[in-house]
C-alpha cells in the first residue's frame, strides 16, 4: 500500500484544503467592512471571494492530480474559466484604482465612458488571446495581424466620420460644461439637459436642440454658468425725458435689490443713457433665474412707476386711482378711521389708491411711514428681520386692516410688510391721520394698541428665533 502523504500532489492538496477556507474567511471580513463603508473596492473583492478563489483552488487540485499539467481537456476547461475570471478581476480592480475614487474635476472624473469601454474591450481581447495561447496553444499572431490590417482599412475609409466622433469625445474629456450649465453657441442658447458621446441636448424656449459634439469642438461657445462673478440679466427701459434721473435710477435699483432671485452679494447696475433711456443689469443666481427675474422685475415696475408718478412707456397714471375709487375706499374704512360720512369728500384729494404686485414690499423696516395704508383688496404679510437671510413671519392682514400706524408717533417701523397677492390699499397721509386723531382721541388709543400688539409679537418672534439659532449653533 502506497503512503499517500508521500505522493507529489499531497502537499499541494493540503495547502489548498487549509489555505482556501482561511482566505475565504479573511475575504468575508474584508468584504463586510468595505460594504459597510460603501467602498467601490467591494465589487472586486466579492468577485475574488465568490468565483476566482474557488475556481483557482479547483484548478490547482486538478493540476496536482494530473502531475502538474494542463494537457487534459477537462483541466484546460477549468483553466480557461479561471483565466477568464482572472481577467474580470483585473478589469474590476483597474476600474476601482483609476476611477472608483476619482476626484471631481480631475481627468479621471472627466474621461468619457466610451474611452473606458474601449479600453476594457481591448484588455479583454488581449487577455483572451493570451489565455487561449497559453491553455490551448492557439496561434493568435494571425488574429492580431488581421485585426491590425482591418483597423487601418476602416480608419482610412471612415476618416472624416471617425475624426468628428473623436473630436467630440475629446470635447467631453475636456468637459467645458456639465449638465445644467447654460450655453450660448451663437445660434443656440439654453440649458444643457443631456450629454453623450455624439451630441449635446440643449433646452431652449423653442424646444430641445441637438448640437453635435464635433460642431461644438470646431467652434467657439460661451458657458454662461461659468462666468467670472455674478450672472447679470439685463433689460432696457424708456421713461419720459422729464423724469428726474436720480428718482428713476433709485426706483430701478431698489426694485432690483428686492427681487427674491437676485444674488445678495452683488449690487445691481443701473445706467442712464440720456433721453429717458435706462439699462438695468440684475445680478441673479445663474442663467436659469434670468427669465424669471426679468418677468417679475417688469411686473413690479409697472406698479411702482405709477405709485411714484413716473412715466414708463408713455404712461404715468394708475387707472385704479380715480376720485370715485378713492371715495368708495374711504366709505369702506370710514368706521375704522372714524371718518364722518360728510367728511369723505374733503379727504378725496388727500388720499389715493395704490396697487402692488404680489411679492412687492409695501412697508420697509426701520423707516418712519408717511401715512397709513389700509387694505382694500388682497392681503399683506408681516415679517420681522432678525438678521438671517429669511425674515420671520408674524401673520397676515386682510381687508380693513392697515400698516404704517407708527406714522402717528413718528417712530421707525420694526416690521416689513409684503404683498401676498395683487394688493390694493388706500393711502391716508400722516397729516390726515393727525387731524382725525385730534377729532377722535379714541382712534389714537386704537392705533397705539395696534402698535403695541405688533411690537410684542415682533419681540417674541425675535427672541424665539435667536434662541433656536443659539441652540443649533
Amino acid at each position: 500500500m502506497l503512503e499517500f502523504w508521500k505522493e507529489p500532489w499531497f502537499i499541494g492538496a493540503v495547502c489548498v484544503a487549509i489555505g482556501l477556507p482561511v482566505l475565504l474567511i479573511v475575504l468575508t471580513e474584508v468584504l463586510g467592512a468595505l460594504t459597510r463603508r460603501q467602498s467601490p473596492a467591494a465589487k472586486p473583492v466579492r468577485l475574488l471571494r465568490n468565483l476566482v478563489l474557488p475556481v483557482g483552488a479547483l484548478l490547482a487540485l486538478l493540476a496536482f492530480a494530473g502531475s502538474v499539467t494542463v494537457e487534459l481537456t477537462w483541466v484546460r476547461v477549468v483553466a480557461t474559466v479561471f483565466g477568464f475570471l482572472l481577467i474580470l478581476l483585473v478589469l474590476s480592480a483597474f476600474n476601482v484604482v483609476l476611477f472608483g475614487n476619482a476626484t471631481p474635476g480631475t481627468w479621471r472624473n472627466r474621461l468619457p465612458s466610451i474611452f473606458i469601454d474601449l479600453a476594457r474591450l481591448l484588455l479583454i481581447v488581449v487577455g483572451l488571446a493570451l489565455l487561449f495561447w497559453w491553455v490551448w496553444g492557439a496561434d493568435v499572431g494571425g488574429l492580431f495581424a488581421a485585426i491590425g490590417v482591418t483597423s487601418v482599412v476602416i480608419g482610412f475609409a471612415l476618416q472624416s466620420a471617425v475624426g468628428s466622433v473623436v473630436s467630440g469625445l475629446l470635447l467631453l474629456f475636456e468637459q467645458p460644461f456639465r449638465l445644467g450649465d447654460w450655453l450660448d453657441t451663437g445660434s443656440v442658447r439654453g440649458r444643457v439637459v443631456e450629454v453623450n458621446w455624439r451630441a449635446v441636448h440643449i433646452e431652449t424656449d423653442e424646444g430641445v436642440q441637438i448640437v453635435p459634439n464635433a460642431s461644438l469642438a470646431d467652434s467657439s461657445f460661451t458657458n454662461l454658468s461659468r462666468t467670472p462673478g455674478a450672472y447679470f440679466a439685463t433689460t432696457t427701459l424708456a421713461f419720459a425725458p422729464d423724469d428726474a434721473p436720480h428718482d428713476v435710477m433709485a426706483l430701478l435699483r431698489q426694485l432690483a435689490i428686492d427681487l427674491p432671485m437676485t444674488d445678495p452679494a452683488v449690487k445691481p447696475v443701473v445706467t442712464f443713457s440720456g433721453n429717458g433711456s435706462y439699462s438695468v443689469a440684475i445680478p441673479v443666481l445663474g442663467p436659469a433665474a434670468a427669465g424669471d427675474a426679468l418677468a417679475v422685475f417688469t411686473s413690479w415696475l409697472w406698479y411702482a412707476t405709477r405709485r411714484a408718478g413716473l412715466t414708463l412707456d408713455g404712461s404715468k397714471t394708475d387707472p385704479a386711482n380715480t376720485p370715485e375709487a378713492v371715495r368708495a375706499a374711504l366709505l369702506r374704512v370710514a368706521s375704522t378711521l372714524r371718518i364722518p360720512v360728510d367728511g369723505v369728500e374733503v379727504l378725496i384729494e388727500s388720499c389715493r389708491i395704490e396697487r402692488y404686485a404680489a411679492g412687492e414690499i409695501v412697508q420697509r423696516e426701520g423707516l418712519v411711514p408717511s401715512g397709513i395704508q389700509v387694505v382694500i383688496e388682497g392681503s399683506i404679510g408681516l415679517f420681522v428681520v432678525v438678521g438671517g437671510p429669511v425674515p420671520v413671519a408674524l401673520g397676515s392682514l386682510d381687508g380693513g386692516e392697515y400698516v404704517g400706524q407708527t406714522a402717528l408717533t413718528r417712530e421707525r417701523t420694526l416690521t416689513r410688510a409684503v404683498a401676498e397677492s395683487p394688493l390694493t390699499v388706500l393711502r391716508v397721509p400722516t397729516g390726515v391721520i393727525d387731524s382725525l386723531v385730534q377729532k377722535h382721541p379714541a382712534l389714537a388709543k386704537e392705533i397705539s394698541q395696534t402698535i403695541e400688539r405688533r411690537r410684542s409679537k415682533a419681540r417674541e418672534a425675535v427672541a424665539t428665533t435667536k434662541a433656536v439659532i443659539a441652540t443649533l449653533s
